[in-house]
């Protein structure tokens, strides 16, 4: 059973690097063809598509993110990261962790079998 868990800081300073990571059991995230994704759900507001990491390591950004945002690996611990920098009260969010359902070897927008139970983030001064 593959299991996800989002880790990080609740609260972050405005202007600050918001950094999680997402710690992956019972799968390798090297295992082809399958790719990881970062996902949020603001107050309110529906749930938006961040990124994703492919099993060989390539990433992928939404447009209106990429400029601020960057996803990264550690093999070694079977995990991976999302970073997003300059946040604004407006990141305020549920962040989740998730992955494919099947090994497709191509990134999608859902749906996704199997996620993490999501972390709170507040950015507040």
């Amino acid at each position: 059973q593959v299991q996800l868990q989002e880790s990080g800081p609740g609260l972050v300073k405005p202007s600050q690097t918001l950094s999680l990571t997402c710690a992956v059991s019972g799968a390798s995230i090297t295992a082809k063809f399958y790719y990881y994704y970062w996902i949020r759900q603001a107050p309110g507001k529906g749930l938006e598509w961040m990124g994703a990491i492919s099993y060989g390591g390539s990433t992928y950004y939404n447009p209106s993110l990429a400029s601020r945002t960057s996803i990264s690996r550690d093999t070694a611990k079977n995990q991976f990261s999302l970073h997003l920098g300059s946040v604004t009260p407006e990141d305020t969010a549920v962040y989740y962790c998730a992955r494919d359902s099947d090994a497709s070897d191509t990134v999608v927008a859902g749906p996704f079998g199997f996620w993490g139970q999501g972390t709170q983030v507040t950015v507040s001064s």
